[in-house]
């Protein structure tokens, strides 16, 4: 009778004839890696002082906590939104490819930046009953064929072992943010989310996903919509802080 192969011996044959190769410089790699060592250690990591609410660096010397001028005017509804690496050099290359090129493969070394997040002491330790990815508007997601945040917090839901619930939806289709300043960004997402229908947060305690931090109105939005709606408290992490 005959067998499908095993799989081992078809990965070494395919290896010999398509090698892995870093995505940023191409040097060869091991099979399950998609950077070489020096490219990995050229991700710009965030290094304190930063701003504890939105994980924006700051040059000088403080050593205290402090919110920068990006959070101190304004009413955020997150508790912290944390980012272990800023979007610059190696991290820009990938996140843009794989979210505006379609390499869906390199959501992985994407989801690793995010995972670093849990280590920061603003999230370590903490209890997350849910991981909440950031929607994309349904015209968009037909556009682009994927929503790059929930790829990312299911990898994140499955390695850190919280459930991922998808519960929030963008009901508003808005012009990109990347032309707009701090409060046209916040003017151009009011209203723009919303709870599912029959999802329910109440007496969670949420872990919101995204894939870039900017300004934070996206996850401001979405957390006001998701403490609206009862959940306790609502922590962001992302891939990059811009």
């Amino acid at each position: 009778m005959w067998k499908l192969p095993k799989l081992e011996p078809l990965r070494a044959l395919a290896s010999l004839f398509y090698p892995a190769l870093c995505s940023v410089c191409s040097a060869p790699v091991e099979a399950s890696e998609h950077l070489c060592g020096p490219c990995s250690c050229k991700a710009p990591r965030i290094k304190a002082p930063f701003c504890a609410r939105c994980s924006e660096p700051f040059p000088g010397a403080i050593t205290d906590d402090f919110s920068c001028a990006n959070c101190s005017h304004r009413e955020l509804h997150f508790e912290a939104a944390v980012a272990a690496f800023r979007s610059r050099g190696v991290v820009r290359k990938i996140v843009h490819e794989f979210k505006y090129g379609r390499q869906l493969h390199l959501r992985q070394p994407v989801a690793d930046w995010l995972l670093e997040t849990l280590d920061d002491p603003r999230l370590h330790g903490r209890r997350f009953d849910a991981v909440v990815p950031v929607p994309l508007h349904p015209a968009r997601k037909r556009e682009r064929g994927f929503n790059q945040a929930e790829l990312l917090a299911e990898l994140l839901s499955a390695r850190a072992g919280v459930p991922l619930r998808n519960v929030l939806e963008r009901i508003r289709y808005t012009t990109t943010q990347t032309a707009f300043d701090r409060t046209e960004r916040m003017e151009n997402l009011h209203n723009a989310f919303r709870l599912r229908k029959n999802a329910n947060v109440r007496g969670l305690r949420v872990l919101l996903i995204d894939d870039v931090l900017t300004t934070g109105s996206t996850l401001s939005e979405c957390a006001r919509v998701l403490k609206a709606a009862g959940a306790i408290s609502v922590h962001a992490a992302t891939a990059a802080r811009a």
